[in-house]
């Protein structure tokens, strides 16, 4: 925060677990001091890393840093951050993601409405080199970022997409925080530990509500070996573990209410629309993208249909708790 100017009761809070992300994190950081109006704090969070921890020490100004004080993971490099926060509320953005003008205060005015707990924003691809010609935009998920299906508009949501969320710090405390053992250890493509926070809150406090604010935008990194046919597949199946381990914890009904809508409505529509466009344009690759969007839900029920068979829950089934 630039002294003198006027600042939010919003702790900023961004993960870090490998100095190869050094030049991101730092990117990361000014976006956040450079916001108008500015946090009440920044808390940078080392996920188990002395080397990164020191250098972060030594290297940024202006920020509070930690070591995750929880078990390796991005759930508990979170819940370190809210026991430390002293803010109203908390968010987060990816230590690759980079927060526009207006980011910080999309998600501050959302909060005067007493009955909202959390807020999400949205997360446009940065891509280091262009997408393949068959990435399809209704997957945008599987880089971090919001796909096609998301209208652009203020509304209620289940979740928010972890990259660029926020929750009133209360909510989350009260809750035991994000588990341990459900999303990202380093670059272990599972994920989800935002989803099921969310469902938690909400069904502890039914009357609360969790929005999707578009003006809170962050540009996400995409590096270039995300942009390969191997990692889609590999963070669809991922996916689909993760979405298996929130049903078990959550319930069905809560654990998959967005994904209903997105298979029976998002992911046909984009088949139509390829095809359409393939047949209109003389365009092939339009095929491509529409048999990337049949792949990418088969392999994602697959990893699903696994997960609630047999995929271990990495000791998920206890809450981080502690975090007050």
């Amino acid at each position: 925060m630039i002294p003198g100017r006027e600042s939010t009761d919003v702790a900023v809070i961004i993960c870090a677990y490998t100095e190869d992300r050094w030049a991101l994190l730092e990117r990361a950081i000014t976006s956040v001091q450079e916001q108008d109006p500015g946090p009440a704090e920044v808390i940078v969070v080392v996920d188990h890393n002395r080397r990164l921890h020191d250098r972060v020490v030594e290297r940024l100004d202006d920020v509070l840093v930690l070591q995750n004080r929880f078990a390796q993971g991005l759930a508990g490099a979170r819940n370190t951050g809210v026991a430390a926060a002293r803010a109203e509320v908390v968010a987060f953005l990816d230590d690759d993601a980079r927060a526009e003008k207006g980011w910080l205060r999309g998600h501050a005015h959302q909060y005067s409405d007493r009955s909202v707990v959390g807020v999400g924003g949205a997360v446009h691809p940065e891509w280091q080199q262009a997408p393949p010609p068959w990435f399809p935009d209704e997957f945008a998920w599987v880089v971090g970022c919001t796909h096609s299906g998301v209208t652009p508009e203020v509304q209620q949501i289940r979740n928010p997409i972890g990259a660029n969320m926020s929750f009133r710090r209360r909510q989350v405390q009260a809750v035991g925080g994000f588990r341990e053992g459900l999303g990202r250890v380093g670059t272990v493509p599972l994920g989800c530990e935002e989803t099921e926070l969310a469902i938690r809150i909400a069904q502890a406090e039914p009357t609360s509500r969790i929005v999707y604010q578009p003006a809170a935008r962050v540009l996400h990194h995409v590096p270039s070996q995300r942009a390969s046919w191997t990692y889609f597949r590999r963070r669809c199946w991922a996916e689909g573990i993760s979405k298996a381990h929130v049903s078990q914890l959550a319930g069905s009904r809560d654990g998959l209410s967005e994904e209903r809508g997105y298979v029976s409505k998002t992911l046909p529509a984009g088949i139509r629309r390829s095809v359409r466009d393939a047949t209109e344009q003389r365009d092939h690759r339009q095929l491509a993208r529409a048999g990337a969007i049949v792949a990418g839900l088969a392999v994602t029920t697959g990893g699903y249909l696994t997960g609630r068979v047999g995929h271990p829950l990495r000791g998920a089934e206890s809450v981080a708790g502690a975090i007050a």
